[in-house]
Order: structure tokens, then C-alpha cells, then sequence
């Protein structure tokens, strides 16, 4: 029987509710979630670990990295099969997209969370814990990256996001749909993952702010950023790339300091593109040297940039990285 590692790392999924607050709090020990996943000895055998306890809005991308090499750790092991991580939903698709940029190896690594609490009717919990591990004993789940699952959906950790607050089926993959199911306990896929990309760092750049392009803004917020020390930025743009042209000199004064921009559009679905000329428009933005971030949101596009950063201060190099996916770092 193939041997799975549970890593219990808190959310929602770890909590109940603490009548003296009358508001979910972390409780659960892995013990005890892992004991409501009835029949599970007849499909895998289960090593549990915490790795914290934390809920989603605390997790770091400094604790995320920590979290990459402890997975690492396991899917070293000949005798591991793969890993399944729990996360607060909150943060979730960071945290897989970051083990995801930062994990190479063939052996699934299945990311997983509740949007109930186990004081709650209907608490998915146990289901989701149970679908992921039948999904790390896959055979067919090798070879695809860091994959989501929740509400007996597989998702690619590159391309899915929390669509909803509180729907069970929150994470969802907007451009592509889901890569597969669980249906039976047995996971199935019904195509193959987009590109896998790589960064060989083993740190983060947390020197990278994300800012959102709304009507009439002007630079106060991206001079803000490059004042205090910013080494990136990520604009979510409007449209196709676009942003207020008194937004757009603050971009092109802070690229001229050296800062790395990278543009993605607040749109839910769709890539950025130079299409338009005008001031504010894609088009002069590359001219000035912005990076495009193809149809990433912008959580992820920051999470890219740190990790590029840490790896690189090579511009081209960074550029590679989000435009072709072809480069893979080197540590510094």
C-alpha cells in the first residue's frame, strides 16, 4: 500500500467555533482531523506532520518558502508517494503556486482546505482531506505540478484562484476549467497541465508590493513603494494592460531606479498584451520597459516576482521568466 504524508498546516479546515467569541478559532490537531477520515487505511497508508497552525491571512511568503523545503524533505523519501498540504483557504492559491514554482519533482504534492469549519453542518474537511490523498496515490496525478483540490475538483496550482467567499466549490480555474476530478475515490484526468515553470531559489525578495489600477490614479501609491525600498512592483492594470497616464509616470520613473514592474490585468479572465498606444497604454509601458505577466492575478504575479527576484537581479532574466517560462534561476 503507497504511503502519503499529510502535512497539517491550519485554516479553516483545522478550526471550530470558540463559544466565548462566537467565532472560528484553530483547534483541531491533525490527529483529530485526520480520525474523521473514515476508511482511508484501505487506500493509503498515512505519516501526519504540523507544520503550523496558522490561518490563512498569517501565512507568509517567507513561512511558505519554509513550507516548500519541508514538503521537499518528504518527497525525498523512496518511500513517500506524495504529500498533501492543508492550507487556510484565504492564502491558499499563493502558497500552491509558490510550492509549485519552487518544487521540481515527478511525485504529487496535492494542496487542500475546508470552507466550512468543523463546528458547521456540512464541514468538507474530511472529504477534501480524503479526496487528496486518493489523488497523491495516483499514478496519473505524477508529473503535474502542485495541484488543488477541493470539493472533488483538481485544479492546477498556476491557474486557479478563490472565486467565491463562501461556496464550496470557491477555487476555480477561470480561463481553463478544472484538470480533473474524484469521482469514486479514484482521481481523473481529463487534460493534461500547462507548463511547468521552475525557479531554483531557496529564499524570497519580500521587497515586492502589489497595487491595483482604479479611475484617476495618479503615482502617490507606486513612489510610496519605490521610496520605502520596494524591488518590485505588480500592477493590476485595467483591460488589456492599461493604466491612468498619471499612473504611467510613476511606473516609468520607478523602472528608471531600477525597480522591476511587471503588469497584469485586474480582469478575471484574459492575458495582457501592448495592444494600445496611447499614454497609459500597454504599449508605451513595454516601451518603458514593464514585464507582462500573461493572464496571472496579481497575488501570484507578486509571489512570482519574489521568488525571480531572489533568484535573479538580472532584468532579461526576470522578463524570461514571466514571458517565456523558458529560464531556470540560478541562487545568487
Amino acid at each position: 500500500m503507497k504511503k502519503v504524508v499529510v502535512i497539517f498546516n491550519g485554516g479553516t479546515i483545522s478550526m471550530s467555533v470558540d463559544p466565548r467569541i462566537s467565532a472560528a478559532v484553530p483547534t483541531l490537531s491533525g490527529e483529530e482531523m485526520m480520525s474523521m477520515v473514515t476508511g482511508i487505511e484501505n487506500y493509503a497508508q498515512i505519516e501526519s506532520y504540523t507544520f503550523s497552525n496558522l490561518p490563512g491571512p498569517h501565512v507568509t511568503p517567507e513561512v511558505m518558502m519554509d513550507l516548500s523545503k519541508y514538503v521537499q524533505s518528504f518527497l525525498s523519501r523512496d518511500d513517500i508517494c506524495g504529500v498533501v498540504v492543508t492550507h487556510g483557504t484565504d492564502t491558499l492559491e499563493e502558497t500552491a503556486y509558490l510550492l509549485h514554482l519552487t518544487i521540481d519533482n515527478p511525485k504529487p504534492v496535492i494542496v487542500t482546505g475546508s470552507m466550512r469549519n468543523s463546528s458547521e453542518l456540512g464541514y468538507d474537511g474530511p472529504a477534501n482531506l480524503s479526496a487528496a490523498i486518493c489523488t497523491a496515490i495516483s499514478e496519473e496525478a505524477r508529473n503535474r505540478g502542485v495541484l488543488v483540490c477541493l470539493n472533488d475538483e483538481l485544479n492546477c496550482a498556476g491557474e486557479v484562484t478563490k472565486s467565491h467567499s463562501m461556496s464550496l466549490n470557491t477555487f476555480q480555474s477561470p480561463e481553463f476549467g478544472p484538470i480533473g476530478i474524484i469521482d469514486n475515490n479514484e482521481a481523473i484526468f481529463y487534460r493534461d497541465s500547462l507548463k511547468k515553470d521552475y525557479i531554483i531559489t531557496d529564499k524570497v525578495e519580500n521587497k515586492v508590493d502589489l497595487i491595483k489600477a482604479c479611475a484617476g490614479m495618479d503615482s502617490k501609491l507606486i513612489d510610496f513603494c519605490v521610496m520605502n525600498g520596494a524591488r518590485g512592483l505588480v500592477i493590476e492594470a485595467m483591460g488589456r494592460g492599461n493604466i491612468p497616464p498619471e499612473m504611467a509616470e510613476g511606473v516609468k520613473a520607478a523602472i528608471d531606479k531600477g525597480v522591476v514592474v511587471v503588469i497584469v490585468s485586474r480582469c478575471y479572465k484574459g492575458r495582457v498584451l501592448d495592444s494600445y498606444g496611447y499614454p497609459g497604454g500597454g504599449k508605451e509601458l513595454r516601451n518603458a520597459g514593464v514585464i507582462f505577466g500573461d493572464s496571472l492575478p496579481g497575488q501570484k504575479a507578486r509571489i512570482k516576482l519574489m521568488l525571480a527576484l531572489a533568484s535573479t537581479s538580472d532584468r532579461d532574466k526576470i522578463q524570461d521568466i514571466f514571458e517565456s517560462g523558458s529560464y531556470k534561476s540560478r541562487i545568487l
